[in-house]
């Protein structure tokens, strides 16, 4: 306990919702041993739970949209004046903006830094100037860091590749799951209607274009199947999601906090993505026990096996969507049954969020034991 004693330790992240929902356990766990954790990431509703559970919170000025050269600097700013005024023990950073400017603070600092690199995004996966830019800023923040978290084997290639040095680095199953609160529930009986089900923004990157084109394709050639979507919508596709509900070719619900009964109330999960670090939804489907349709990438392909609990598909082409829909639904109840439950069983085997928070803990000791 004596290493624990007075050890602060600081977690920077861009939203409140996915720091309490994915981030909690490791919270716990710290709290639970002694430490004095410190918070910083925009206000939300759920930074008054992570406060309840004993987080020290601080706002930040973060900007989740683009690079926008005064509100980084805002943001720069506040990450110096807060590690300067708490001096914390570690920092650990979760998304792009938190590890690289967390990472250039603590490294002017001398502060022992752990990152957690949850995707590429959208700016570094697209190439182009801005990737340039962005790899030229994480050989500078990554260059100290004690260690480096992957959520896929693809993103920590792309970083060797493009010769951004760590001193160490290791890849864990996404941010896990938890697998009692996101507990095995019983299929349907029957397929009468096969409901599917689609979690995320409505916007181009998550496949929202294909999805749209792959269900009226389905819808046409058959007649007992639904369409559900959860997720905030961006301007530019709320006046097609309106004749879309319409149309009654897929019904949107919106963002929505508790997404369990909607995967429970489903029969797939469908996940065309274009990128990803470990897709959380596609944790929690199939946790719940609900077989998945995804996008053939890094970030995806691991979480379920073809055939056995899901199907996939090419991105950023709905053809292969529709096929493998369309696969699914003429799958005997049974066969959909088996492949809920075979997603299960490899999610307790491989992705239960205890793996993650042993693997933060690891280092977190190794950390203070050197310093």
């Amino acid at each position: 306990m004596s290493i624990k004693k007075n050890k602060r330790i600081l977690i920077l992240s861009n939203h409140h919702s996915y720091t309490y929902n994915f981030r909690k356990e490791i919270i716990q766990r710290l709290l639970k041993e002694g430490y004095e954790v410190h918070i910083a990431l925009p206000y939300g509703e759920k930074v008054d739970l992570l406060i309840e559970m004993g987080c020290i919170y601080t706002e930040s000025p973060l900007d989740r949209r683009g690079m926008n050269p005064i509100t980084d600097f805002k943001l720069i700013k506040s990450y110096y004046k807060l590690m300067k005024r708490i001096q914390p023990n570690i920092v650990l950073s979760y998304t792009i903006k938190p590890n690289i400017y967390g990472g250039l603070i603590c490294s002017v600092l001398n502060i022992p830094f752990i990152a957690n690199v949850t995707g590429l995004g959208t700016a570094v996966g697209s190439g182009g100037i801005l990737q340039k830019i962005l790899v030229k800023f994480y050989k500078k923040a990554f260059q100290k860091a004690e260690c480096i978290f992957f959520q896929n084997e693809s993103n920590k290639d792309f970083f060797t590749n493009n010769g951004i040095s760590m001193k160490k680095f290791n890849v864990i199953p996404g941010s896990g799951v938890n697998i009692d609160e996101f507990s095995y529930q019983d299929y349907f009986k029957d397929d009468s209607t096969v409901k599917f089900l689609f979690i995320g923004r409505i916007m181009k990157d998550k496949g929202i274009e294909e999805l749209i084109e792959a269900a009226q394709k389905i819808k046409k050639l058959y007649k007992n199947v639904q369409f559900d979507a959860l997720g905030f919508c961006e301007d530019e596709y709320k006046d097609r999601v309106k004749v879309l509900q319409e149309k009654k070719i897929i019904n949107f619900h919106g963002a929505k906090d508790n997404v369990r009964e909607y995967i429970k109330n489903s029969h797939a999960i469908i996940h065309p993505t274009y990128h990803e670090g470990m897709s959380n939804v596609m944790l929690e489907a199939a946790a719940i026990g609900r077989p998945v349709l995804a996008s053939n990438i890094p970030g995806c392909k691991e979480i379920f096996v073809e055939g056995i609990s899901g199907f996939g598909f090419e991105p950023r082409n709905s053809e292969s969507l529709t096929q493998a829909i369309g696969k699914f639904i003429e799958l005997p109840n049974e066969k959909k049954v088996a492949m809920g439950r075979a997603g299960r069983r490899k999610i307790e085997k491989e992705f239960d969020r205890t793996i993650v928070v042993d693997a933060y803990l690891k280092e977190i000791n190794r950390i203070l034991e050197e310093i």
